[in-house]
């Protein structure tokens, strides 16, 4: 068993946990007769003290978990605006609530759907097939998005140009053809080319949150906000805190009926956003910065009542494997520095301090061992 120090990251929640552990460690340090520690008790004059309830307890080998529990706010993820692009006026808008999935219309302009598909890279230019056999076809990965969704919505998109340097698929006349279908399908006019504005590119299906456009605005302003179909649960958490959350740990998401269900971090956040002016801990301190954690339900079916609600969630940021656990109450802070467990027969063993969780920390140290009996405040 090595010394190392297993401790939380420095933080609001770090710092707490650090008071705590302070506080009961001067408990059990009270326990120690002969210990010198620099406190002193005062109590009102005529009420008798005493010496606190001495108990005894076993070092165990166990594993030792830090876990924390902070709030966050079920719901469908971050908004993502919705901007038109093209010209024409707005004739119609998906309402708010509803799903729209690949190939689907989202809003429409000049009475002219506007379709939704799937990918990262937005449509930036208009596609037009070659003229000719000697010109130039276009190439890009928003030529790639379209050749992609065209061909997930069941369409023949004919030969496909491998791309072998990366640079994006090849805007075809089989391709253009297949649009030309597609289009005269969803009731575009059917043309083989495609403006910026005839279809949104986004990385799923999503759901309708907000509609700020109305029939008859123009389309270059922003029109909607959509989130994810799945809901999640957003949790603000101190940047300097965030260090042992991890995407994919597992997670417990506790609801407002007191009812604890299984989760995991979906994401971490990237952005640090600042920290409110004067919510700090302090009178007049800014709070501190934040990442936005995504945690998502196991089950859909244990959040299928919710649409929007404040629930709290269980972090586990560090675990330690088969390590020598006793209570915090157990350790002895030592005048000479650094701690000790103190034997049924007044002997100290010295120890060196790790992980601390649920009311008991990691020891090691010359003399420790499993089933070793120490003096514990009670």
């Amino acid at each position: 068993m090595s010394g190392h120090s297993a401790e939380r990251p420095a933080g609001r929640y770090g710092r707490r946990f650090a008071v705590l552990a302070t506080a009961l460690v001067v408990i059990g340090a009270a326990t120690a007769g002969g210990i010198a520690l620099h406190a002193h008790s005062h109590a009102p004059a005529g009420v008798p003290t005493s010496a606190p309830k001495v108990a005894t307890a076993t070092v165990t080998r166990a594993d030792l978990s830090d876990s924390r529990s902070l709030p966050g706010t079920l719901g469908y993820g971050t908004p993502t605006p919705v901007a038109g692009r093209g010209t024409g006026v707005v004739t119609a808008l998906s309402a708010t609530g509803s799903t729209v999935k690949r190939g689907r219309t989202l809003y429409r302009v000049d009475d002219q759907p506007v379709v939704l598909f799937y990918g990262a890279t937005p449509l930036f230019r208009t596609l037009v097939a070659p003229k000719s056999a000697a010109a130039k076809p276009v190439r890009g990965r928003d030529v790639t998005v379209v050749a992609d969704n065209l061909q997930a919505l069941g369409y023949d998109i004919g030969h496909r140009p491998p791309d072998s340097d990366g640079l994006g698929a090849t805007y075809t006349s089989s391709l253009a053809a297949a649009v030309k279908r597609w289009q005269q399908h969803v009731g575009m006019t059917p043309t083989g080319t495609l403006g910026v504005g005839r279809i949104v590119v986004l990385p799923g299906p999503v759901r309708v949150g907000t509609v700020q456009a109305r029939p008859g605005d123009p389309v270059q302003e922003t029109l909607m906000s959509v989130t994810s179909t799945t809901k999640t649960v957003t949790v603000p958490v101190e940047a300097d805190d965030a260090n042992g959350i991890t995407a994919g740990a597992k997670v417990t998401i506790t609801l407002p009926d007191d009812r604890s269900v299984p989760g995991k971090v979906a994401s971490v956040g990237q952005s640090v956003q600042s920290g409110a002016p004067g919510e700090g801990d302090q009178d007049g301190q800014d709070s501190p910065p934040t990442l936005d954690v995504a945690v998502t339900p196991l089950r859909s079916s244990d959040v299928a009542a919710l649409t929007s609600a404040p629930v709290q969630v269980r972090f586990t940021t560090s675990t330690r494997h088969g390590v020598l656990t006793v209570p915090v109450t157990a350790l002895v802070a030592v005048k000479q520095g650094g701690y000790a467990l103190q034997r049924p027969d007044g002997t100290l063993v010295a120890v060196t301090t790790g992980l601390f969780a649920d009311g008991r920390v990691e020891v090691g140290g010359a003399g420790v061992s499993a089933g070793m009996r120490v003096e514990t405040a009670s």
